[in-house]
């Protein structure tokens, strides 16, 4: 089979490699679509290294249509139209009993430990079906819409951990796919407005079309001063980090109602640190908090809310690409260029 493999900083090459075999318990994926994520992006930059092997392939945002069984599986038969969820939780440690399985301590993840969806085949684990990572996925879903769960899903987590509920107030930092995912779901649970911060113009208009009260140019304008305008000097309920700048987050908080939720939802380069002032948080009784992946069952409501129309997953989907070209994806993902962008196997 053809696949990209991943052979260190920015460096993948296509290579004719063996089909994965399968044993008991698992599934071998024809994969369909596999989106490019932002941490693909910093994976080949080696901005992120935990859990990266060397070489491998990448890509954990896939669908596809199953083409092998291994022994009893049976739930699952050839033929199907399946969407996975990447992080496969143990289901039996402190955090995955406390439902929070994205937090597993053994977690393990397609793209990661796993080959990912970069590839015509991929290897799905037995593990992965047996805590419910493998969702079949309906005729009215593209493969190409249902490889957008993933970021879909974590986002849903994000806008619980944000906080974000009826007439509030929303901040979203970055107007890119994630941003934009935020900006819709903040919608659907009932934010009575959304200020949208991009500095490239044509997310700026992205953000318009997918709903944004206000979008600021933080290049040309206050965003702070914006949002004091926009609130009658109140402030927001709750700022989403959907781009990880680090220098930005005590100037976020600044721009927090008192009992304001901070998110921290984008990844961060390991490295950078900063001071931020403690005594915001502390007299204005603020949170705090970060976003890492999603649970199974998020991924699923994901799948609902798709299935429901509530949610246009294509309309985040700017390009599409064939396996061969994924070098020129790649460059055009990093670049910021469109929105969600597809390898089509």
């Amino acid at each position: 089979m053809r696949a990209a493999i991943f052979l260190g900083k920015q460096s993948i090459e296509i290579r004719e490699v063996d089909r994965p075999t399968i044993t008991s318990g698992e599934i071998l994926l024809r994969v369909k679509s596999c989106a490019i994520c932002s941490t693909d992006i910093r994976i080949i930059r080696e901005e992120k290294t935990r859990g990266v092997r060397i070489p491998s392939i990448l890509g954990h945002e896939v669908s596809g249509e199953v083409v092998e069984i291994g022994g009893e599986v049976p739930t699952f038969k050839e033929g199907d139209r399946v969407a996975i969820a990447p992080v496969i939780p143990c289901k039996s440690c402190y955090y995955c009993m406390k439902g929070m399985e994205n937090m597993c301590l053994n977690r393990t993840a397609i793209g990661y430990e796993y080959d990912g969806g970069m590839a015509e085949y991929m290897r799905v684990p037995a593990q992965a079906i047996k805590s419910g990572n493998v969702v079949k996925i309906p005729d009215s879903l593209s493969y190409d819409e249902a490889s957008l769960l993933e970021p879909l899903a974590c986002c849903i987590n994000g806008i619980r951990k944000a906080k974000v509920g009826l007439n509030s107030v929303v901040v979203i930092i970055g107007a890119g796919p994630i941003g934009l995912m935020h900006l819709r779901l903040s919608k659907i649970v009932g934010a009575a407005q959304v200020i949208v911060s991009e500095p490239l113009e044509s997310r700026r208009r992205s953000a318009q079309e997918f709903g944004a009260d206000r979008c600021v140019d933080p290049q040309e304008q206050n965003l702070a001063e914006v949002v004091l305008e926009e609130t009658n000097g109140l402030r927001a309920d709750t700022v989403i980090m959907a781009k990880g700048i680090t220098g930005l987050v005590d100037e976020l908080m600044g721009m927090l109602k008192k009992g304001g939720v901070l998110n921290l939802f984008a990844g961060f380069p390991e490295a950078e640190k900063m001071k931020i002032d403690m005594n915001l948080i502390h007299y204005n009784e603020l949170i705090v908090t970060g976003t890492s992946a999603s649970t199974p069952f998020q991924y699923r409501e994901a799948l609902s809310l798709a299935k429901a129309s509530m949610i246009d997953l294509n309309k985040f989907i700017s390009h599409r690409f064939p396996l061969e070209e994924i070098d020129k994806a790649f460059d055009m993902a990093a670049n910021f260029e469109g929105l969600k962008i597809i390898i089509n196997p």
